[in-house]
């Protein structure tokens, strides 16, 4: 047992974090502006605590319901940072004006710990009390803002499509228990291994099973909630969702689908046990996720929802690493979630400066923002960076990231795979190039300055930019990392 709190010591700190946090809301003396400061420490901890277990041996414990391994350990830093990001956003936010700041925030850490759990869970039952942690909360803060519509009929709409996946991947999960007779993953594999087993009944299992994880990713079909639930909820939290969540699926897809349904080669890829086909059939969603993210990004008036048809058609991205199959694959997709955080929170970074400034989220509003004094042109120029990362325009680290994936995809001869993955990047380009164009080379409605947003808020926009061409220049550092980190215990 204690051997087993030794690897638990970053959830622990989270723990900790929610209790005090929950204390100092009954404390009548408690000011408001200690509970983003104490989410913020609880955070910091939690990473010290993190990388202080980074000698530890990589074991299941708890009963086997958790896995400490290098993919875990590697997560938990992406959860952690993208935390603190989004208390320093949501710091002096307009929208949280009114807003109960003690319960946001306990919220908030709630919510990096469920993502810590669904990462690190390798059994079915954890994975979905995990999954539904992760879920409800986002559910609350999509719906954060009182007696505001729209962030009410996103949480609904949230609850809904969210009930539905949660259902769907509930049968999918007995199918499979019921074929293998255990819900722990490993074990999961053993069985398929050395016992023959219906290859339509693994295949519904685990495309039931899908519905769940596309949904957490927002892939098609699964995805028609986000545009809706990224315009209505606080764009702070917008921020965190587009990013942590959707890492947190990745996490568990990458341990769901290598743990229990594949078999090292010699050559150290991937072979699917019973060629059930559940690779092509992510290659398939691949493509129509990708293809409908960036196809319906043309159309958009509103920069939140062109964000989240974008987030979409990243998910498509990164859905190709999976169907890949190889251990290249596997370190693409990691690479490509840490750029992917770092140049979507930025992009979210200005669409909140801009939104508490000038009170608009309609893209049209963009007009002249280079030429409205020097902060307009901070944040348009980081803007320009952050869309062009996205595209996969050299030298940032979105062609990078992209360059890495598709080189992965075109090693499995999946080459029509990558042939649409390029095409798609090409079509991003125009809806990604319609915002830089109206922030340079068109004139303002309103010329005159804008004001200074909060300090942090200038110096983290403008930091975000440099990694952003920083790691597109060296990476690296970087790429040893996450090839250091995809590593599964199985």
């Amino acid at each position: 047992m204690r051997e087993n709190l030794l690897h638990f010591i970053p959830e622990l700190v989270l723990i900790g974090t929610i209790l005090v946090l929950f204390l100092a809301a009954f404390l009548a003396s408690a000011q408001q502006r200690l509970f983003p400061q104490i989410a913020f420490v609880g955070l910091l901890m939690m990473l010290l605590a993190n990388y202080g277990s980074r000698d530890l041996p990589a074991i299941h414990f708890f009963s086997g319901m958790v896995t400490y391994d290098a993919l875990g350990h590697f997560f938990k830093y992406i959860f952690g940072l993208v935390g603190l990001m989004g208390i320093i956003f949501s710091h002096q936010s307009a929208e949280l004006e009114k807003a109960d700041l003690p319960s946001y925030y306990t919220l908030i850490i709630a919510l990096i710990l469920g993502m810590v759990l669904l990462a690190t869970a390798s059994n079915l039952l954890m994975i979905y009390l995990s999954l539904e942690m992760v879920s409800v909360l986002s559910y609350i803060l999509t719906g954060y803002l009182r007696g505001v519509r729209r962030s009410s009929e996103a949480a609904l709409k949230y609850v809904i499509y969210g009930g539905v996946a949660s259902g769907m991947m509930a049968y999918g999960f007995s199918l499979l228990y019921g074929l293998t007779g255990s819900m722990d993953l490993t074990t999961m594999a053993q069985y398929l291994g050395a016992n023959p087993a219906s290859r339509s009944l693994l295949y519904v299992g685990v495309l039931f099973s899908m519905a769940g994880f596309g949904y957490k990713v927002a892939a098609f079909p699964f995805h028609m909630w986000c545009p809706d639930v990224y315009e209505g909820a606080p764009t702070p939290f917008t921020a965190i969702l587009s990013v942590g969540p959707k890492a947190a699926g990745f996490a568990v897809l990458i341990r769901f689908f290598l743990t229990a349904l594949t078999h090292s080669s010699a050559s150290g890829d991937f072979i699917d046990f019973k060629d059930t086909g559940w690779p092509e059939m992510i290659a398939i969603l691949s493509i129509a996720t990708m293809t409908l993210g960036n196809l319906t990004a043309l159309v958009q008036s509103n920069i939140k929802r062109l964000l989240a048809y974008s987030s979409i058609a990243h998910a498509g991205y990164m859905l190709m690493g999976l169907a890949a199959l190889n251990n290249e694959a596997v370190r693409a997709v990691l690479f490509y979630l840490v750029v992917y955080a770092v140049m979507n929170l930025g992009a979210f970074l200005v669409v909140i400066i801009i939104s508490n400034r000038l009170g608009t989220e309609q893209i049209e509003d963009y007009k002249g923002l280079g030429h409205r004094g020097s902060l307009g042109l901070l944040l348009a120029v980081a803007m320009t960076i952050f869309l062009f990362s996205l595209t996969g325009v050299p030298p940032l680290a979105g062609f990078i990231g992209k360059f890495y994936l598709f080189g992965a995809v075109v090693r499995a001869g999946l080459y029509p795979l990558a042939i649409i993955g390029v095409l798609n990047s090409v079509i991003s380009l125009y809806y990604y190039v319609r915002v830089i164009k109206l922030m340079f080379f068109d004139q303002p409605a309103d010329a005159s300055p804008l004001s200074l947003p909060v300090v942090s808020h200038s110096y983290v926009v403008s930091g975000l930019a440099i990694l952003t061409v920083y790691f597109g220049l060296f990476w690296n550092g970087l790429a040893a990392l996450t090839e250091r980190s995809a590593k599964l215990l199985f």
